[in-house]
C-alpha cells in the first residue's frame, strides 16, 4: 500500500505538469494586429518611364518596425515584408507573383505573439478567365495568403469560397505553420482545395 506522502505526491506532480502545459499554451499569446496596404495609405516610390509599361512600387507602413512592399505590374500584384524596403525586395515573397491577373485587400493582417510578428495573412483576388461573371469579365475568386516573416514567403493558402471558415483555417496555419514554413517548397493548401487555389498553384 502506498503511504500518506506518495499518495499526494503523484496528483500533485500531474497538477504542476497540467500547469506548465498551460503556461506554454498562454506563453504563446497569439493576437492579430492590422496594418494599411491601401495605395492611399502608402508612399509610391518606384514607377514607368516612358516606354516601360505600367508598373509601380509602393511602401507602406508595417507592424513591429516592419515595412510592406507593394508593386502593381500589368495588373498583377506582390507583397513583401521586411525591415526596410531594400530587405523586402530581396525576400521571395516579392518574387512571388501569379499567373492570373489578381489584387489585394487593403488590410494586412499580422499574426503575433507576445507582441511581436512573425506571419501575416493577407485576402487575394484572382481573375479566373475561364468562369466569365454576368457581364462577361472573368470572375475573381478569393484566397487567403498566409506568408512567414525572415525570410518573407508563402506559406500556406486557404480557399475561401471553398472553406465557410477560411479564417480560422488562415490563422490557425500562421500560428502553427509558418514559423518552420521552407521557402523552397510549395505553400501548404489548408482546408479544401478550391477554384482559388487550383488557379495558384497549377
Amino acid at each position: 500500500m502506498p503511504s500518506i506522502a506518495g499518495a499526494i505526491a503523484i496528483p500533485t506532480l500531474a497538477a504542476v505538469a497540467c500547469v506548465l502545459v498551460t503556461g506554454a499554451v498562454w506563453a504563446q499569446d497569439f493576437a492579430s494586429l492590422y496594418s494599411s496596404t491601401a495605395t492611399r495609405n502608402c508612399k509610391k516610390v518606384d514607377a514607368a518611364k516612358g516606354g516601360e509599361g505600367d508598373w509601380s512600387v509602393w511602401l507602406c507602413d508595417g507592424i513591429g518596425g516592419y515595412v510592406v512592399r507593394l508593386t502593381e505590374d500589368d495588373l498583377r500584384t506582390t507583397v513583401s515584408v521586411g525591415r526596410d524596403l531594400r530587405s523586402a525586395a530581396n525576400e521571395p515573397a516579392a518574387k512571388h507573383q501569379f499567373a492570373p491577373f489578381n489584387s489585394v485587400n487593403d488590410t494586412l493582417e499580422w499574426r503575433t505573439t507576445r507582441g511581436a510578428p512573425f506571419a501575416t495573412i493577407q485576402r487575394w483576388f484572382l481573375s479566373d478567365a475561364s468562369n466569365p461573371d454576368k457581364s462577361g469579365k472573368p470572375a475573381r475568386v478569393a484566397m487567403l495568403v498566409v506568408t512567414r516573416l525572415d525570410p518573407a514567403c508563402h506559406a500556406a493558402y486557404v480557399d475561401v469560397n471553398a472553406n465557410a471558415i477560411a479564417n480560422a483555417l488562415a490563422r490557425k496555419a500562421a500560428d502553427e505553420h509558418a514559423r518552420n514554413a521552407n521557402c523552397g517548397k510549395p505553400p501548404l493548401v489548408i482546408g479544401k482545395a478550391g477554384r482559388a487555389t487550383g488557379l495558384a498553384i497549377p
